[in-house]
């Protein structure tokens, strides 16, 4: 190999290093700019948010119920071999919190609210009803119109050329975001209704991120990808909160249909996902005494914290 060859060689692979670095630089300065950005939105959403009544509150228990599912999920390195009688008596247990959730801290309080405004006894139950089944009737259309993949049941929804692991990430999306928009409304009407919804559900997403785990690695997945995609699933209950809490805050007239709207949204959740799924592999018992207990402890929840 002539020198000028070698020469040619040795100033291509330097102007290759010196490429690669520059890369390096621009991804690196972007992915600063990126980050200082974030900051800035951040803080800037925090401080309108501070001055909007019962936002951060409901953004702080939106994030404890995110940590609680992030815990649960984390849970699998301790609990990797559960029976499908625990995992579903722990379904059916979610299932009784959010159904006594759905009746003690948002119907009921929502019942009042409209009093409150000087509706009758009826135009309140009525204000309720539609507010709850539009509620449900909204998951139904998203439910209808955004693919995802049940545990069990399987691939519902339109379904193209998707991956498995967004399924999974919809469907547990799907199922979480109810519970951030109810933590959001319920301290919208007041602390002493947020408080015990926050607890109860953030209870109950401690076993629901295990349960999430354990099926995300029944279904191939490793089990750092399952506790990841679990802990990443409790993100939108914040999310739900601020978003619910900030709605219903402008205007005390959206507080009963906001209340009824997380009730419907939840009891489509727990209809729909929650209860089918714990039932499917013939548990029933388990899951419905698992459901009772649920539905009592957070009913007792409810009333101790007023």
């Amino acid at each position: 190999m002539s020198k000028a060859t070698s020469g040619g060689h040795t100033g291509s692979a330097a102007a290759f290093l010196d490429w690669i670095k520059a890369s390096l630089f621009r991804r690196t300065l972007g992915l600063l700019i990126n980050l200082i950005g974030l900051v800035v939105l951040v803080y800037t959403c925090w401080g309108k948010l501070q001055v909007m009544p019962n936002v951060p509150e409901a953004l702080v228990g939106g994030l404890i119920a995110a940590g609680c599912t992030a815990l649960g999920a984390a849970s699998i390195v301790f609990f990797r071999n559960l029976s499908a009688r625990i995992l579903d008596s722990l379904l059916g247990f979610g299932a009784g919190v959010m159904l006594a959730a759905s009746v003690f801290s948002l119907i009921l309080p929502g019942l009042d609210a409209a009093r409150g405004l000087g509706m009758g006894s009826w135009q309140a139950a009525c204000t309720l009803g539609v507010s709850v089944l539009f509620g449900s009737c909204l998951m139904l259309f998203i439910d209808s119109r955004l693919p995802h993949e049940h545990f069990i049941k399987g691939v519902e929804g339109p379904v193209s050329i998707i991956r498995r692991t967004w399924l999974f990430v919809f469907a547990i999306t799907l199922h979480n975001l109810p519970e951030g928009l109810a933590i959001g409304v319920a301290y919208a009407s007041g602390p002493e209704v947020g408080k015990p919804l926050m607890t109860g559900i953030s209870i109950q997403d401690i076993p629901e991120g295990l349960v999430v785990a354990i099926a995300l690695v029944a279904a191939g997945y490793s089990r750092t990808k399952a506790m990841l995609i679990g802990a990443a699933s409790g993100l939108v209950e914040p999310l739900g909160a601020a978003l619910g809490a900030g709605i219903v805050s402008h205007s005390v007239l959206l507080l009963p249909w906001g209340l009824g709207f997380a009730a419907g949204a939840m009891l489509f959740v727990v209809s729909h996902e929650i209860i089918p799924e714990s039932h499917r592999k013939g548990h029933e018992i388990h899951a419905t005494s698992g459901l009772t207990i649920g539905f009592i402890l957070m009913m007792i929840l409810d009333n101790a914290f007023q």
